[in-house]
């Protein structure tokens, strides 16, 4: 008799703690959608569903005390984390300076010739402030200001104009040094100079699809991208090399030396962090436009965005705790894996599509603090077969993630970068405008998606190329 209410108490705990751990998950999902700050809503949850599951004895007292190790190993004491403040200072210092605007001159000059060459010039300088900034903000409003009204004036299509600056600003969630990849590398606890490497190919390999689109469509249909005007068709040969000298290799020299020295093991990312923004600092001051108010304006904007990152970081780290706590992770696992019965590629699959959908609602950091806690265990658990080897899985899904979120600032109705654009667009862009403009570009992410999964080496390659 005993023995069977030790049962019967076993089996009402299971399912309470079960049952706790849903509500946990449902309750975020419908605050998520009230438009409340996202870090107060995942640190307000985790402590309301600890203090419920200290009352029903399943989450102690001690574990309470154990948020503040956990912030602290997760965020103050993360060396790796250091990378963050340096990029974001890196990232707002070249926008603000005027560098970025001269090496959008100069791209468009040298490629004056090709048919849509101001919007191929976008998507090129997209990929290069990407590889300078890793911050999707300051990429697609600075490309907003500077190229947008440029656009319009030459005629181009309001929605070419407004989709090629969107999608291309977004490339620097991809292209290291990501300040994503950083977070997602630290989380999962992988070293972060092999994601960067895996995330190359495919990083390049979206921005192909971009400037291929961009360039067919301007063959296709030249009144949606016209030339370029006469005076920037005859520019002298002669110019073209101290043009060259003075804004391209400068940024280019930077992006190599910071890159190179993460991936080939050089430096850490706090380290290269650090040389960026030391070296964004010396260019400008050395182009004469290290002014005071510049200096405090850059600081002012790296310290917002800043908090802002380590605030989410700080709140999902405990929501994350809490939650696999009370035997979220297991629950996950019981309902996907053994009673919908999918198996590695229909989990996979569904954790894309699930990602996908959060991305008309959420930002990428909230995405990523939420999905990867959840699902990466159990995705690098499973077995792909000949398709790749298991020790790669983790590479490979944080690529999966990271090019799958680049939708997530640019799907309607909360894509961040639409929102970018739209602030500090002229009054004549029109949302449907915007709205138009981007589904090409998201149709493109989609298609980097599956050639990531169906051929794992274009992420795979470059890492096993440089460290094997």
């Amino acid at each position: 008799m005993a023995l069977e209410e030790i049962g019967r108490a076993e089996a009402i705990y299971s399912v309470t703690r079960e049952y706790i751990s849903i509500a946990m998950f449902l309750t975020l999902a419908m605050l998520l959608f009230s438009g409340y700050p996202v870090a107060f809503i995942l640190g307000g949850l985790s402590m309301l569903f600890g203090i419920i599951g200290y009352y029903l004895d399943m989450f102690s007292l001690i574990e309470f005390f154990n948020f503040v190790p956990r912030i602290w190993g997760m965020a103050a004491e993360n060396l790796v984390l250091v990378a963050v403040p340096a990029f974001v200072y890196m990232g707002v210092m070249l926008e603000r300076s005027g560098i970025a605007n001269d090496l959008l001159y100069c791209v468009q000059v040298l490629l004056r010739r090709v048919p849509g060459a101001l919007a191929l010039a976008v998507t090129v300088m997209g990929t290069i402030l990407a590889a300078m900034t890793g911050i999707i903000g300051a990429s697609v409003t600075m490309m907003t200001a500077l190229a947008l009204p440029t656009m319009m004036r030459q005629g181009y299509s309001h929605a070419l104009a407004t989709g090629v600056i969107a999608a291309s600003g977004t490339l620097g969630i991809l292209i290291p040094p990501s300040i994503m990849l950083i977070i997602m590398a630290d989380l999962m606890a992988i070293s972060v100079g092999n994601v960067f490497m895996a995330a190359v190919v495919p990083g390049l390999t979206l921005a192909t699809f971009y400037l291929i689109y961009v360039a067919t469509l301007a063959a296709v249909k030249p009144s949606l991208a016209p030339p370029l005007p006469a005076n920037l068709l005859n520019i002298p040969k002669g110019e073209m090399f101290p043009l060259v000298l003075r804004s391209f290799l400068p940024p280019v020299f930077l992006i190599t030396l910071i890159k190179g020295s993460i991936l080939f093991g050089f430096a850490t990312p706090s380290e290269a962090g650090a040389v960026g923004a030391f070296g964004a600092t010396l260019l400008a001051a050395v182009n004469g436009r290290l002014s005071k108010n510049t200096l405090v304006s850059v600081c002012h904007t790296a310290a917002r965005t800043v908090s802002m990152i380590f605030f989410i970081v700080i709140s999902a780290t405990c929501f994350a705790y809490v939650y696999r706590s009370l035997g979220g992770d297991d629950v996950v696992e019981t309902l996907i894996i053994e009673k919908a019965g999918l198996g590695p590629w229909g989990m996979l699959i569904l954790v894309m599509v699930i990602v996908f959908f959060l991305g008309f609602f959420l930002d990428f950091l909230e995405i990523t603090l939420i999905v990867l806690p959840v699902f990466t265990p159990l995705i690098i658990q499973m077995d792909f077969g000949d398709h790749l080897a298991k020790a790669d899985i983790k590479f490979w899904f944080i690529i999966l993630l990271a090019v799958n979120l680049q939708t997530s600032f640019l799907t309607p109705p909360f894509g961040f970068a639409l929102f970018y654009m739209k602030g500090i667009a002229p009054k004549e862009i029109r949302i449907q405008s915007i709205y138009k403009g981007i589904i090409p570009f998201v149709i493109l992410q989609a298609l980097g998606v599956v050639t990531v999964m169906a051929f794992p080496e274009v992420a795979l390659w470059l890492m096993h190329a440089a460290y094997d």
